[in-house]
């Protein structure tokens, strides 16, 4: 087994504390002291390729920005790295989205991947100018898909469908390779979608026995379609030297979240239509951070949910040693997750802890190896370009 990893872009603003909001809430309820710029967002990237992460997701939504422009020109200032670009397929033409991902493909040699986001929040979908139900939106999405791999297999494709009607579609060119899907959501209308079409499927991160039931629930409706899908679950990391470190970071950020932001972010995540995101508030709803401190917030051994307090989407981290994190990493990893994306406050800062923390001790259990080739010198992109420091990957590289 080799286990993949992948980052997080902060397209909303990054900083020192938990940048809250996002998912039908106003963004800034806490710590974006870092605008979203290009030359930031190019030090996490270029860090998190250096490091052997393989690729980056970048959100979508009405509270950060737009996911194809960034990564796009984020691909200047990085060779390797894929960009999982999260996108809604009911704002874009499915023969659209087709096209741009395919010319995305062929500009930046293969390293798009895409991120399938039904849109869990009606308020935020009108905002756009979608007005289906939650139901309908997932039926939409099964056809916008049907069309769009269609046509990256070359075919004419006309169909007239509920939602979506197209005639006599075709693409030019096709992408080389074509991308993968990542796909996630808990309902009962989202399985099916997902079994059907998914490349990868996502979670976010619950405790391992319910990862494990949402699992093999998806591998029951894949088996049907005669299909195969790999796994993959959505984390923070607070990771450290020591578990004391750990958890002495994660009373830092727990201190800085006010009990207004909290009461503000969590009246809008109430509303929301996501059942996902539900099982994320089930789990921080447990702790009292006043009465039991950030160990309250402890929903499994080093699994620790104080991020959802003031963020929507993933709210819940890996958090302790590098060894314990690395031992929580290889229990998701037996219930078959291997795709692992990862975030952390800073950005910048958590992905040094991680890569040069974790990924060695996975990469001595023989569950990992640094994915692109050594090299005496890290290539110099631009004399301009900012720096970041020189990974020792005899340490991170698997032999």
């Amino acid at each position: 087994m080799s286990l993949r990893f992948h980052w997080f872009l902060p397209t909303n603003g990054d900083g020192r504390d938990i940048v809250g909001g996002g998912h039908g809430v106003a963004t800034g309820a806490a710590g974006a002291i870092r605008p979203p710029s290009v030359k930031y967002l190019g030090q996490i990237a270029r860090s998190a390729e250096q490091l052997g992460f393989e690729g980056a997701l970048t959100p979508t939504g009405a509270w950060c920005e737009d996911a194809w422009l960034t990564t796009a020109m984020l691909t200047e200032v990085t060779e390797r790295l894929k960009f999982l670009v999260a996108f809604r397929p009911g704002f874009l033409s499915p023969t659209l989205a087709a096209q741009m991902a395919s010319t995305f493909q062929r500009q930046s040699d293969g390293r798009v991947l895409l991120n399938v986001v039904t849109g869990g929040e009606s308020a935020e979908q009108r905002a756009y100018g979608d007005f289906l139900s939650k139901d309908e939106r997932y039926e939409r999405t099964g056809e916008f898909l049907d069309i769009v791999t269609s046509l990256w297999r070359g075919e004419t494709v006309t169909r007239d469908g509920k939602h979506l009607r197209v005639e006599n579609a075709l693409l030019a060119r096709l992408p080389d390779p074509v991308p993968d899907i990542y796909f996630g959501g808990s309902s009962q209308v989202a399985g099916p979608v997902a079994a059907r079409y998914a490349d990868v499927y996502l979670t976010w991160g619950e405790p391992p026995a319910a990862v494990g039931d949402k699992l093999r629930w998806i591998e029951g409706l894949a088996a049907r379609e005669r299909r195969t899908l790999r796994f993959g679950i959505r984390l923070h990391t607070i990771s450290r030297d020591t578990s004391a470190d750990a958890w002495r970071q994660a009373g830092y950020l727990l201190d800085r979240v006010t009990d207004e932001m909290i009461g503000k972010v969590q009246a809008g995540l109430a509303n929301s239509e996501s059942d996902g995101q539900q099982r994320m508030r089930a789990l921080h709803n447990r702790g009292d951070r006043h009465s039991g401190g950030q160990h309250s917030l402890e929903v499994y051994p080093n699994l620790w949910a104080g991020v959802g307090l003031v963020r929507g989407g993933a709210g819940t981290s890996l958090l302790g040693s590098h060894e314990e994190v690395a031992n929580l990493i290889q229990e998701y990893a037996s219930l078959g997750i291997t795709e692992f994306i990862m975030s952390g406050y800073p950005h910048l800062e958590e992905a040094y802890w991680f890569g040069e923390g974790v990924l060695p001790i996975l990469a001595e259990r023989g569950l990992w190896q640094h994915p692109y080739p050594r090299r005496e010198t890290p290539p110099t992109l631009s004399p301009f370009a900012p720096t970041t420091p020189t990974i020792n990957h005899e340490r991170v590289a698997a032999s």
